[in-house]
């Protein structure tokens, strides 16, 4: 073994071993050690010598990870190193490219998208929107139990409105959450005696939202326009809005919760009162189910039955 290879296996294990222990174990002088670790060299020139092996080992096991390399760089070559080495040399050296295996196609889902480019947002096209044409849904984390547990909330928001049609809460971010809370809004369209056959349902690109079963259900059978963000939450922002201001004002429920049941109950109370008590500005200080109602007897303030909204309000 060189000295640099030495200096190198020392750089690696001093920290977790101590360095007269590491020292000791490969037989190399503190002076020499200083000398050569106190030397302005890159990370790549002090593990150069690693970089054969490393693109062997990729070559011939694309399917390894970094512990699997580490392993097989001491047994097959002879070189002792720490895997965080590894994983940096890895990054360096672009060699994950050799280690990866293909990736599968995407969905036909996340190809329509892709395809669809600027399009695939059908609610930025809008320049104006009608009360119920336009809704959002996201999922967000609920902490419960003190912060010890967390669950996932999936509300269904409308954009002129600002109601809650619908919303779920899930130990996942999953579809299956997703659609109990369509469910639910499905029911709250059938009370308000409102159609939802083409709302607009606007959401990110989340595996449950280009899931086969969410968008068979609300494209193919509930006949519902899905709308996508193609920059995250910058392509979301009443989403966002409406996420902040409810965990933010009811932080401290959702904490004093402590079961997933006690959670679900308190979000069912905050909920009912978001929609019929709490005043918000932007439908002139009223709760959502009160502005509709005044929406259809013609008095909210500057409106009329058929009011419109400016995207991005």
């Amino acid at each position: 073994m060189t000295t640099e290879q030495k200096v190198a296996l020392v750089e690696t294990a001093w920290e977790t071993y101590g360095l007269h222990r590491a020292l000791a174990a490969v037989d190399l002088p503190k002076s020499t050690w200083y000398y050569h670790h106190m030397q302005k060299v890159s990370y790549e020139d002090k593990y150069a010598y690693l970089r054969p092996g490393l693109e062997k080992i990729a070559r011939e096991h694309p399917e390894y990870g970094i512990l699997r390399t580490t392993k097989e760089l001491r047994d097959g070559c002879g070189h002792l190193v720490n895997h965080k080495v590894v994983q940096r040399l890895h990054q360096l050296w672009d060699l994950r490219l050799l280690h990866s295996t293909r990736r599968p196609k995407p969905s036909k889902v996340r190809q329509a998208i892709i395809e669809a480019g600027e399009r695939a947002n059908l609610v930025a096209q809008l320049e104006q929107i009608e009360i119920f044409q336009v809704a959002y849904t996201d999922f967000t984390e609920l902490l419960y139990a003190d912060g010890r547990h967390k669950a996932y909330l999936i509300p269904i928001i409308g954009h002129v409105s600002k109601l809650a049609y619908g919303w779920a809460l899930g130990e996942g971010p999953d579809a299956a959450t997703a659609l109990r809370a369509w469910e639910r809004a499905k029911e709250t369209f059938r009370q308000l005696d409102t159609l939802y056959k083409g709302l607009i349902l606007h959401q990110d690109q989340g595996s449950a939202f280009i899931s086969y079963a969410w968008t068979g259900q609300l494209l193919l059978k509930d006949e519902v326009r899905l709308s996508y963000s193609l920059r995250g939450f910058k392509d979301n922002p009443e989403m966002e809005s409406f996420i902040g201001h409810f965990k933010e004002e009811g932080r401290s429920l959702f904490l004093d919760a402590q079961s997933i049941a006690e959670l679900a109950t308190v979000v069912d109370n905050r909920m009912v009162y978001y929609n019929t008590d709490r005043r918000h500005s932007s439908i002139g200080y009223v709760p959502p189910l009160t502005y509709i109602a005044q929406v259809r007897a013609g008095s909210a303030k500057g409106s009329s039955p058929g009011i419109r909204a400016r995207y991005h309000e």
